[in-house]
């Protein structure tokens, strides 16, 4: 009888016991952050990368808002904006170091507009006719002809940045069709970003 209870205890027991003390660490652990951050940088870059090929565009960038100071003598937080994401073609200059702790206020006109309609088409920055919404001078000094951009939003609503798509090299007009998919993935971005700042 002894034994019996001896091997139950040593080949029933002890496992569930090891498996339940595992679970219980496994629970307790904190994400690694820095894996987490690359893995979903690898998802964000391959996705961008896809597009800019997929699309023809020089360049594909993601900026997140963020607080970037506090105001004297109030202490509120300054809303500003930075490029985290950038894919470029060959040949194409960067602008990723250009905007890095922008204020909001700055592009409000822009962003504003993003902010209630998800996104900017700009075909033709030197056509007058198009609403450039304060983006023109920006647009020329990169050698952007063409832009077009999303907003980033949280499943629940929540504007967290954008994803823009230069052209340099010429002129581009996107479909309607395109720009429902794009309209889908920077939807999908936002819930990525959202989900990783949230954990």
């Amino acid at each position: 009888m002894v034994e019996i209870a001896i091997a139950f205890i040593t080949g029933v027991i002890s496992p569930i016991t090891l498996l339940l003390v595992k679970n219980w660490i496994e629970k307790r652990k904190k994400p690694d952050m820095v894996a987490e951050t690359l893995k979903v940088s690898e998802l964000i870059y391959s996705k961008i990368e896809e597009l800019r090929e997929k699309l023809g565009a020089d360049r594909v960038w993601i900026t997140q808002f963020h607080n970037g100071g506090h105001f004297y003598p109030t202490g509120k937080s300054i809303a500003k904006f930075s490029i985290i994401y950038e894919v470029v073609g060959l040949g194409i200059h960067s602008i990723q170091n250009s905007f890095k702790n922008i204020p909001v206020n700055l592009f409000s006109r822009s962003i504003n507009e993003l902010f209630h309609n998800d996104h900017i088409s700009i075909p033709d920055y030197k056509d007058e006719t198009v609403a450039t919404f304060g983006l023109k001078d920006v647009a020329e000094s990169s050698g952007c002809k063409s832009g077009y951009l999303f907003a980033l939003k949280t499943i629940d609503g929540k504007f967290i940045g954008t994803m823009g798509l230069d052209y340099t090299k010429e002129k581009v007009k996107l479909t309607e069709e395109d720009i429902k998919h794009l309209l889908m993935i920077s939807s999908s971005i936002g819930g990525v970003l959202m989900t990783h700042l949230n954990q």
